[in-house]
């Protein structure tokens, strides 16, 4: 008798299109950022600093990347999390954002301000060039 084939642990989720309003607030917390670039990511905006990944948009939620001191602060508040793009898959350094930060400009601002600061300070990642994206 054949093997029965392993079921895949951890499938990609559905893409569905983010909320309109925040995107639009995805927009404006970037909005005047020194040094940002936006690119797409999954069909998500997100904003980069010389080729690091910053904040960005998936599904409904918004994610930011934190220092390592920062992030286990983050996470001592209620509905903070690590991000997970997959289950099972978590993305390191990046926190989901949990609504009473987005709800709030000052709880925001200072989040916000904490990646940018701990961005700006990661080299530069160097860009691919076209012969290893053919790759």
């Amino acid at each position: 008798m054949p093997a029965k084939p392993k079921p895949k642990s951890n499938p990609m989720p559905k893409f569905t299109p983010a909320p309109e309003a925040l995107v639009s607030q995805f927009n404006a917390i970037i909005k005047g950022l020194p040094e940002i670039e936006q690119r797409q990511m999954f069909g998500y905006p997100c904003a980069f600093i010389r080729g690091q990944m910053f904040v960005g948009v998936f599904h409904d939620r918004l994610m930011l990347r934190l220092s390592e001191a920062d992030r286990k602060k983050f996470l001592q508040q209620k509905g903070a999390k690590l991000f997970e793009p997959v289950p099972g898959r978590v993305m390191k350094e990046y926190v989901e954002l949990p609504p009473d930060v987005l709800t709030s400009a000052s709880k925001l601002t200072e989040w916000l301000k904490r990646g940018l600061e701990y961005v700006q300070k990661l080299p530069p990642k160097a860009k691919k060039s076209k012969a290893a994206k053919k790759k």
